[in-house]
Order: C-alpha cells, then structure tokens, then sequence
C-alpha cells in the first residue's frame, strides 16, 4: 500500500513539477522587473478575451456529444455546488469572526478551476485532455459566476457596490454558451473546418500564457505569513484539506470512479486546487485586504505542491480495487 501510494504521489508530482516551474521563473521575473505589470496585464487580457475562448470553442465544438454524455448539463451544477459548499466550509472554521474575515471565505473555498487545473489536466492526462477540458469547460460555466458574484462580494466588499449582469456575461461564459448552442443546434457540424483549426490553433497559446499570468500574479504579491499565520492554517485547511475530503467521500459513495474515473478525478483535482487567483485580482481592483488575501493564497500554492499530488494519490489507491 505504501508502495503504490508512493509511486502515485511521486507521478503526480513529476507531472505537476514543470507546471510549478513556470510558476516560479514567471513570479521571479515580475519581482526583477524582468516582465512589467503592464506586460502582465496585456497577457492576462489577452487569455480572458481570446486565446481562453478560443480554447474553450474548439474544445467544446470537437468533443461534446450530449449522446455520449447525456449527464453533461451536471457539470455547471456542480461547479456552483462546489463553490458554495466550500464557502460554506469556510464559514464554519471562521465562525464567530465572519465580519472581519469574511475576504477568507472564498479564499478557503473557492479554487482555481481553471488557469492552474488545465495544465494539471494536460501533464496527467495528455491522450485524454480533450475530454478533461471539455469537463472543465463546462464545470466554469456553473462555477464563474458563483466566483465572480458571491466570491468577489466577500473577498472585496465589491466597492460597495451591487455586483451587476456584466459580472457575469465575460468572454469565457460566452464562448462556452455559443459552443453548448452550436453543439445541441448541430450547426457546429457546418463550421468551415479553416475556421475551427485556426480557433483551436489560438486556443492552444490558452494554457501555457495563463500559467505564465498565474506565476506573475503571484510573484507580485505583497507576503506577510507572520501577521497571517492563522487565517492560512485556517484557510488551507479547509480548500487544501477539509474539502478534497468531503468531495472524496461523496464520489466514492457515488461509486463514480467506477462508471467514470477520468470525471472523477477531475473533481478531486478541482477540489485539491489552490484558491482562484482572480480573489486577488478583486481585491485589487475593489478594494480589500490584499496583503491578507495575498499571503494566504501565496502560501496556499506552496503547499497545494504536496497535498495535491497526495489527494490524487490517496484517490487512486482507495479506488484501485
């Protein structure tokens, strides 16, 4: 049992090394000023408005065939199930400071569920990405908006303003929908084949350049672990510990893993994941504790380099009998 959980731990983290990798070179270039903000900025807009909706297309059109995959309009429910059980969780550690901690909320329940779980996908699943992404894809579409709402009224305090429809309607959210409608018309059956090879070939630039950002965006963080040190432990608990476990359990109740254990270890990488960088990007943009929010998430990607590759091992060692 040690054997196998060791060689699946160590797969896994050999997957994810080079992932991890890009991460640090892009965060060290940002705090040598080797790469501006500015320059950061332009790539971040770039993925959100054209290489990610690009990818999303292409991926959704080629591989969703709801005769295939008849449960598929479950995945955005779950998306928004996760979200909100995980903010849940969080309210329940944080109990009795929910005023003053209210930004750690998202940040222990909400994760990044798609720049950091993409290339997971691509390093441990290379011959089945297609369908991984396609998982993804649809999960975000129920997720997003859960993040974009309610995560970004707790993380920010949304400026004091009430979160409107153009927080929802974004490039990604609509890529998706536009797909999902060509897919159940047919009419992606017609599409000039050019055209879907020049959109996947954007959306191929998706993956690599939104690591780059996710590295970046880290390495501009302002860290306090010190002035933090409980509200991390508390935090990581719950997205790094508490609900890979929760999701855990009801999958193997559910005996998903057994009908279908590429979707089941998607869910277990979802919920293993660090939290959404995009709470930093709110804070940042709104208002908010950014030295909190920002310690924690920093110290959250170190040790979601441990305890991801151990829940996917733990994973698949309770579900190889």
């Amino acid at each position: 049992m040690i054997e196998a959980f060791g060689a699946a731990f160590a797969s896994t983290v050999a997957a994810i090394a080079a992932i991890f990798l890009v991460i640090l070179v892009s965060g060290l270039m940002v705090r040598r000023d080797v790469i501006t903000q500015r320059q950061i900025d332009g790539l971040s807009v770039a993925t959100v408005n054209l290489f990610l909706p690009c990818l999303i297309f292409s991926k959704v059109i080629a591989t969703l065939k709801p005769a295939e995959l008849p449960g598929w309009w479950a995945l955005p429910l779950a998306g928004i199930a996760m979200a909100l059980v995980g903010t849940a969780l969080g309210a329940i550690v944080f109990a009795g400071q929910l005023r003053e901690k209210r930004n750690m909320l998202p940040v222990a329940g909400m994760q990044n569920a798609g720049y950091l779980v993409l290339p997971i996908g691509l390093a441990l699943f290379p011959e089945n990405f297609d369908t991984f992404a396609l998982y993804v894809f649809l999960f975000i579409l129920g997720y997003n908006p859960v993040l974009w709402s309610v995560g970004k009224l707790l993380v920010s305090g949304n400026g004091g303003k009430r979160p409107g429809w153009r927080n929802f309607v974004t490039p990604p959210f609509v890529a998706n929908l536009v797909a999902i409608a060509f897919v159940l018309s047919g009419a992606g059956k017609i599409l000039p084949g050019p055209a879907l090879k020049a959109i996947d070939l954007l959306g191929t630039a998706a993956v690599p350049v939104a690591t780059l950002v996710l590295g970046a965006v880290l390495g501009s963080i302002d860290v306090r672990l010190r002035t933090h040190v409980a509200d991390t432990a508390r935090a990581v608990g719950v997205k790094l510990m508490l609900l890979p476990a929760v999701t855990a359990l009801l999958l193997y109740l559910t005996r998903l893993h057994i009908s279908n254990p590429l979707l089941a270890e998607f869910f277990i990488i979802e919920a293993a994941s660090a939290p959404a960088v995009a709470l930093v990007l709110q804070v940042r943009t709104y208002g908010g504790d950014e030295s909190r929010v920002g310690s924690v998430m920093f110290f959250s990607y170190l040790a979601c380099t441990l305890t991801l590759p151990a829940w996917v091992a733990i994973w698949r060692l309770l579900t190889s009998g």
